[in-house]
């Protein structure tokens, strides 16, 4: 039975070396596959991707103070990591806003509205979602508002950068898990091939023997 032990856990243990190897790989692949395809965009940090620039940006385009900014500077930077594709997403999402005036793609009208509309049919930076309001273009139908169209491609690639960071931090995650697999398959290995389920009652009888002597002499 004990033999039959042995064996399991010396199988045990070459299993989750292998789920570890394999887990270590996948990660490695995995953050190597967002990198490379990170650099293939070629995207660098504008100059006002830092800190202090974005807040004046901010400050003077009038958003709310408590408007959360990015912290972490790309000016000048490839965009070639999962953290600096999140950064750089964080700084286009605050360009937008200051596009918008600070409105968000819920909040803004529809259609361009035509002049003359009163304000309160319009979200107050030329919007309004009244098609009889709105300015319509040259095959007599309402014209798109431009600013509601920059969020939806605002949306499209802040959502692919960050998809990009949770990849790379996935990939962290799987390589972490790959080395506690195979740092518990080969600390099983060595306890499964040392012998730590071999003969448990020897060392019992050993120490009976032992404890047996010592009476003996002490009767002496």
């Amino acid at each position: 039975m004990r033999k039959v032990l042995e064996i399991g856990g010396i199988v045990a243990a070459a299993v989750l070396v292998a789920f570890g190897v394999a887990a270590i790989v996948m990660g490695v692949n995995g953050r190597s596959t967002v990198r490379d395809s990170l650099k293939l965009e070629q995207i660098v940090g504008s100059p006002d991707m830092t800190p202090a620039a974005i807040k004046a940006e901010a400050k003077d385009a009038g958003l709310p103070a408590s408007i959360s900014l990015p912290t972490v500077s790309v000016a000048g930077k490839t965009i070639d990591t999962g953290a600096r594709a999140r950064a750089f997403a964080s700084y286009m999402r605050i360009h937008t806003l200051e596009a918008t005036g600070g409105l968000t793609y819920s909040q803004l009208g529809r259609y361009t509205a035509k002049p003359g509309t009163p304000v309160k049919l319009t979200d107050g930076h030329g919007g309004t979602n009244d098609p009889a309001n709105a300015l319509l273009n040259s095959s007599g139908q309402p014209t798109d508002n431009g600013l509601r169209n920059l969020w939806v491609t605002e949306t499209a690639l802040t959502t692919a950068l960050n998809t990009s960071y949770m990849a790379e931090q996935l990939s962290l995650f799987g390589l972490v898990v790959g080395i506690a697999l195979l740092l518990a398959g080969l600390g099983f290995g060595i306890l499964a091939i040392g012998g730590a389920l071999r003969n448990p009652e020897r060392g019992l009888t050993s120490s009976k023997t032992k404890t047996a002597k010592a009476k003996a002499v002490q009767t002496v």
